[in-house]
């Protein structure tokens, strides 16, 4: 039988709005229009709302268990940053449950559902390619649960962070191509919807422009895995707009690009010199290997769950989120110079 305790979720029905509003508007939360302040305060004066003890009391126990939202597992980086977390984590004594998002939005946040039904202490995530609403995120935060992002981050949500400077990163792989010799350099753009996408493209137009290099749009084109590169080339060469040099998103990108290349008859880096972004372990097979930004996956890894557990095991319920900014390292091989 139903208790007739007034919920947050009541309270969400009967004004129309969701119940992480509710929350955060009964928390004073700055992002909280005044109006819906006014209307949720007294609403629940009116209907005589308590936050439930018992919810309360299960919030501050322990299931030493975490969660982990990836957009892809297959991803070299994403599984050097679980090695990293999972290391920390059995030191800590502590279980780490694995979702794939498989850059789905609707995936992501039913891998939220799932591990807040588990009642994990805290959540690590990677968002999705595709995710631009982050509700599910800011209940995750309304309900007292540490949340830390990586590599892709939410920046609406004021959270931990552990990241690279992607621009800073990106700027120096185009460098190095321009160094080289290289002046017609196209760039394989990762989605625009993500922050790590927008930075290094960014990058890419800041090392252009201070080597005085004119920005040519036909060579800026978003492709951000193997397939998409294979097609990117393919139009580029027919259309007869041929490269110089290709700095790529990721290194399964850059790889589709180099092998469509090579069976068109173009020399890698005799024609055109190609880099790559994680570093990944295809990179050291690669015929010549592959010129790459190395993230430090593993790092992050450890980093994110060390600031994790930080949070899960203080007992201040308010501080100042932190942005960790590790150092990416640009390793060069045979795609871009000749060994």
């Amino acid at each position: 039988m139903r208790s007739n305790q007034i919920t947050i979720k009541d309270i969400a029905r009967i004004l129309s709005i969701s119940a992480s509003t509710v929350s955060r508007a009964l928390k004073d939360h700055p992002d909280i229009n005044v109006d819906t302040k006014k209307a949720v305060n007294e609403l629940a004066h009116k209907l005589k709302y308590q936050p439930n003890a018992v919810a309360l009391s299960l919030k501050n126990s322990r299931s030493n268990t975490i969660g982990v939202i990836i957009p892809e597992i297959v991803h070299y980086f994403f599984s050097s940053v679980i090695s990293g977390i999972e290391d920390v984590a059995s030191q800590k004594g502590f279980t780490v449950i694995i979702c794939q998002s498989n850059e789905s939005y609707d995936r992501e946040v039913a891998n939220a559902r799932t591990l807040l039904s588990h009642r994990v202490d805290g959540i690590l995530v990677s968002i999705s390619k595709n995710t631009l609403s982050f509700e599910h995120l800011l209940d995750i935060q309304e309900g007292g649960i540490p949340l830390v992002f990586f590599d892709r981050i939410a920046p609406e949500i004021n959270a931990d962070q552990v990241i690279i400077d992607d621009m800073e990163a990106s700027y120096k792989a185009t460098r190095h191509l321009i160094e080289t010799g290289r002046k017609r350099i196209a760039h394989f753009a990762g989605p625009q919807s993500l922050l790590i996408g927008r930075d290094r493209l960014q990058g890419y137009l800041n090392a252009l422009s201070e080597a005085g290099i004119p920005i040519d749009n036909r060579l800026i084109i978003e492709a951000d895995n193997f397939e998409k590169a294979r097609n990117a080339v393919i139009e580029m060469l027919d259309a007869e707009i041929v490269p110089d040099g290709i700095f790529a998103v990721n290194d399964l990108t850059a790889i589709g690009a180099m092998q469509t290349i090579q069976k068109r008859g173009y020399k890698i880096p005799g024609d055109i010199s190609i880099i790559g972004f994680s570093d990944g372990s295809f990179s050291g097979i690669t015929d010549p290997n592959l010129t790459s930004v190395d993230q430090h996956g593993y790092e992050m890894g450890t980093t994110a769950a060390e600031i994790l557990f930080t949070r899960i095991l203080s007992s201040e319920e308010k501080y100042i989120p932190e942005i960790k900014v590790l150092q990416a390292d640009l390793i060069i091989r045979g795609s871009s110079v000749r060994e």
